[in-house]
C-alpha cells in the first residue's frame, strides 16, 4: 500500500509541475494496448494446487506530452493484468516520469524503466529496475524504479549517468495456483531487509558509456539494496528469504566486427552474505539478405558463468547457450527466436522459441514456448520448475 501513495504522490506532483509550467505550445501522443493471453503447461503441477490453463487479459496505456520545442516532457506507461493465479493479477506503474533536456545534458525524475547489457540470454549488468517476476519466465518484464537521473553526454569522454533510488520495489512472486515456484508459496511481504531503512534504503548507481572505433564499452556501479532477494533453505525446507545491500560493479562490452557481434558482461557484487563474479560471453554472426528478399539470419553463441552456487536466484551457473535470430523484414514485421540452454555439470537443458508478427496495422500474435528437459536433481532452481515446461500464445490490439 505504501508504494501505491507513493507513486499517486508522485503523479500529482508531476502533474501539477505540468500545469504551473505550461506556457507554450503542447504536443500530445497517446497508445493503447490490449492484449488476451493463454499460456498452457504441458504437465501437471508437482505442488499442490498448481493449475495447466491460465487464460489472461492485459492493458497497457501509454501516454506522452512534451513542450518548450521539445525540451521538457511527461511521460506515463501504465500496465494491469488479470490472470487465474491472484499474484499475477497485478498493476504497475511503469514509467511516470519529467524530462528535461539541454544541449548535452538531461534530466528525469519519477518512475522510469532503464535497461543496460548486451547479452541475449542473461543480464548481469541490469541493476536499476526490479524484475516483475510473475509477468515472464526469463526475466524481461520489470517494474518502474522511482529515480532522479542526470545524464551528461560528451563527444570526447563518454555519457555519464547518475542515478538516485529512494525507494526499493519487491519482487512478486507466484502464488499457489502458478507456476515457477516453490514447494512454499512466498508472499513478497514475508521478505524482509537487511537494512533497518528497509524499502527507504537511499540507493545510488553511475554509468559511463563510450564508443572507440568498433568498441561499445560501459562501466557501471550499483551501491544499495539488491534486486535479487537471498533464498537459504534450512533442513526442514522452511526459507530464510531477505534483501542484502549490495556493491555491484559492472562491464558490458560489445565489438562490431563486418558480420559478428562479439560481447561480453561481467560484475562483482559484495555483500556481508556473499561475494561473488558472474560473467556472460558470446558472439553472434547474421546472415544478411539471403537470397536479395530481405531475410536475414543470425547465429548466437554464449557462455554464462555463475559463483554463487547456491544460494543463486538463476540456473546459469556454467551453462552454455545456442540459439538463431531470424528476421524477414517484411512489413509484418515477422520475427523468430531459437534457443537452448544446457548445463556442463548436468544433463540440464531449457529450449525456446519466440515468435511475433503483425497482422493489418494495428493486431500483434506472439508465441512463446519454454521446454525442460532432463533438469538434475541436484539444480537448485530448476528442479522446483522441471514440470513447467509451457505454450504461450499473445494476441493484442494497439488503439
Amino acid at each position: 500500500m505504501r508504494i501505491n501513495k507513493f507513486i499517486l504522490s508522485l503523479g500529482l506532483f508531476l502533474m501539477c509541475f505540468f500545469l504551473f509550467s505550461q506556457d507554450k505550445k503542447v504536443s500530445h501522443d497517446f497508445e493503447l494496448e490490449i492484449g488476451t493471453e493463454y499460456r498452457y503447461f504441458l504437465d501437471e503441477g508437482q505442488f499442490n494446487g498448481q493449475k495447466q490453463h491460465f487464460p489472461s487479459l492485459s492493458i497497457q496505456p501509454e501516454y506522452a506530452i512534451d513542450w518548450n520545442d521539445g525540451e521538457e516532457s511527461l511521460n506515463a506507461a501504465a500496465f494491469f493484468r488479470l490472470d487465474v493465479d491472484d499474484p499475477r493479477t497485478h498493476w504497475d506503474i511503469r514509467e511516470l516520469y519529467y524530462q528535461k533536456s539541454k544541449d548535452n545534458w538531461e534530466f528525469n525524475v519519477g518512475l522510469k524503466k532503464v535497461f543496460w547489457g548486451v547479452i541475449e540470454s542473461s543480464h548481469l549488468v541490469d541493476i536499476i529496475n526490479q524484475t516483475d517476476a510473475v509477468e515472464s519466465f526469463d526475466g524481461e518484464q520489470k517494474l518502474g524504479q522511482p529515480m532522479a537521473q542526470f545524464v551528461l553526454t560528451t563527444n570526447k569522454i563518454g555519457t555519464f549517468n547518475f542515478f538516485y533510488l529512494p525507494y526499493h520495489r519487491k519482487r512478486t512472486f507466484s502464488g499457489e495456483k502458478g507456476r515457477f515456484r516453490f514447494p512454499i508459496v512466498i508472499d513478497k511481504d514475508d521478505i524482509g531487509y537487511e537494512s533497518n531503512a528497509e524499502e527507504w534504503h537511499q540507493d545510488f548507481a553511475f554509468r559511463w558509456s563510450h564508443y572507440f572505433g568498433a568498441f561499445d564499452i560501459g562501466v557501471s556501479h550499483f551501491y544499495g539494496t539488491g534486486r535479487e532477494p537471498l533464498f537459504m533453505f534450512d533442513t526442514t525446507g522452511n526459507i530464510n528469504a531477505f534483501y542484502p545491500i549490495i556493491n555491484q560493479t559492472g562491464l558490458d562490452l560489445q565489438a562490431t566486427h563486418n558480420a559478428f557481434l562479439w560481447k561480453l558482461e561481467s560484475i562483482y557484487r559484495n555483500a556481508d552474505a556473499q561475494d561473488f563474479l558472474a560473467f556472460a560471453a558470446g558472439l553472434e554472426y547474421t546472415f544478411s539478405n539471403i537470397d536479395g528478399n530481405g531475410l536475414d539470419i543470425g547465429l548466437l553463441g554464449e557462455y554464462l558463468y555463475d559463483e554463487r552456487d547456491e544460494l543463486a536466484l538463476n540456473a546459469f551457473q556454467n551453462d552454455v547457450f545456442f540459439g538463431s535470430r531470424i528476421a524477414f523484414n517484411d512489413t509484418q514485421d515477422t520475427s523468430i527466436l531459437l534457443g537452448g540452454i544446457a548445463d556442463l555439470e548436468s544433463s540440464s537443458k531449457i529450449f525456446s522459441i519466440e515468435a511475433s508478427r503483425r497482422f493489418g496495422s494495428s493486431w500483434t500474435a506472439e508465441i512463446e514456448t519454454r521446454l525442460f528437459s532432463s533438469i538434475d536433481t541436484n539444480e537448485f532452481i530448476l528442479t522446483n520448475f522441471k514440470d513447467d515446461s509451457f505454450f504461450k500464445l499473445s494476441i493484442s490490439r494497439f488503439f
